[in-house]
């Protein structure tokens, strides 16, 4: 829900959140941080700063909060900060924004304690914001699910379940990384040629970016207890940029009968920065139409509120910048910009279709969107779909081309809303080089 939070007229007594691009007062996004090789920390950014969350709960200037939000502060990752209820975490986000608004009546004494308070992004280690238990990638994005189909099925790209049912697999939570870690090259088996049923085993020649939302999972459900559409919303504490790299070599050998394997498992990159539910609220937006031909949905994955806000309105970019580029000094290529607004199912569906069987979701689960690409060619989300399937080479400003990734290659997500009538926020970066 909006509220005084979301103002566009608020500001903060920290200069450097005015007008900020991506860390105004109006958004607080939550992180773990370390600095000089120490503890991690939880923080809050803000302006070109980060808000050291701990720090301000020894203050004592958090002391209004209940003693699980102010613990949840002083923990070592944000599990427990998403494990709150969602009406204890927008508490908190109202506690963190009085301790930073300009209009407080002890602003004097906030500022005064800037020192203990704030540090320079540049000379922090942003960390994995939760200890992940589970990883689930879903395939929603419907114009990727449909160029990729036609790939391999001209004439019958999208299955007969997709438009029924949230599509996903389980993906290995143990080699998610932090924006800044390098991804190592993948081997696996492979085809020795085009149409050959005989593999070889050698290093993926066809490594893939893969442009997506994360979705962290807050309080969760009990194993047996499916989450309701009509509460589902309430179960993602907050969301983040995804880079689920592929090795499209290894998956295509290895994908039936059971699905990706090998050709996923090796690396997945997320942004460090959780943009939280509620900082969300003015971007919400109704989902993508369905067509007038889309089959009808089961009730469980119905619901008015979520078909007239389920939606989130987020601009997505990708840039590519080789080692080449690096060089020459030329600033990263980009190679699509997309939206959320072409998922064809909304988180809370995603949630409800997760736990419909009764599976329990817990605090720190991530839940990848799938791949989001536009309907026309200025936004493919993968290389997979720019390349035509690695037949059509893409030329870069350096001179160079590219079907897939190299060596000293780095893959750069960016995102951020906007809205007339409120300041932009942004996401950070999710920001990654491949190394062999």
């Amino acid at each position: 829900m909006l509220d005084h939070t979301h103002a566009p007229e608020a500001a903060s007594w920290i200069d450097a959140a005015l007008g900020h691009a991506d860390f105004p007062i109006q958004n607080l996004p939550m992180g773990v941080f370390r600095r000089d090789g120490g503890a991690p920390r939880v923080g809050v950014a803000i302006g070109d700063r980060v808000l050291d969350a701990r720090a301000a709960v020894e203050l004592g200037l958090l002391d209004g909060l209940e003693p699980a939000s102010r613990q949840a502060l002083a923990a070592p990752t944000l599990n427990a900060w998403m494990a709150l209820p969602a009406a204890a975490r927008t508490a908190l986000r109202h506690a963190v924004f009085a301790l930073l608004d300009a209009n407080h009546p002890q602003r004097a004494r906030h500022a005064a304690l800037a020192g203990q308070l704030l540090h320079p992004q540049t000379e922090c280690e942003m960390l994995l914001p939760a200890d992940i238990g589970d990883y689930t990638d879903f395939y929603a994005g419907i114009h990727h699910a449909t160029q990729v189909g036609k790939l391999f099925r001209p004439d019958n790209p999208l299955m007969p379940n997709y438009k029924h049912v949230p599509i996903a697999y389980h993906g290995r939570a143990s080699s998610i990384r932090p924006s800044g870690a390098p991804v190592r090259r993948p081997t696996g088996q492979v085809r020795t040629a085009k149409g050959v049923d005989v593999p070889a085993l050698r290093p993926s020649a066809q490594l893939d970016f893969e442009l997506e939302l994360a979705i962290w999972i807050g309080p969760g459900n009990p194993l047996g207890a499916p989450v309701p559409l009509a509460s589902a919303a309430g179960h993602a504490a907050g969301y983040g940029l995804l880079n689920d790299w592929s090795a499209r070599d290894i998956q295509a050998w290895e994908y039936q009968p059971l699905g990706p394997f090998q050709g996923k498992n090796f690396a997945s990159t997320v942004s460090p920065w959780i943009v939280t539910a509620d900082a969300l609220a003015p971007f919400r937006c109704a989902p993508m139409a369905r067509g007038s031909d889309d089959p009808e949905l089961l009730p469980y994955l119905r619901d008015d509120a979520d078909s007239a806000t389920g939606g989130l309105a987020v601009a997505l970019e990708a840039r590519l910048s080789t080692a080449r580029m690096r060089e020459l000094a030329l600033d990263p290529h980009r190679l699509a910009a997309s939206d959320t607004r072409h998922l064809y199912w909304t988180p809370a569906q995603m949630v409800a279709q997760h736990t419909l069987g009764g599976c329990n979701l817990r605090p720190g689960d991530l839940l990848g969107s799938g791949t989001i690409s536009t309907p026309d060619d200025g936004g493919h989300g993968s290389l997979l779909e720019l390349t035509r399937g690695g037949t059509r080479p893409i030329e870069l400003p350096s001179g160079e081309t590219r079907l897939f990734l190299e060596a000293g290659d780095e893959i750069l997500l960016t995102a951020y809303c906007q809205r007339d009538g409120y300041p932009r926020i942004g996401f950070g970066e999710s920001r990654a080089r491949i190394i062999d």
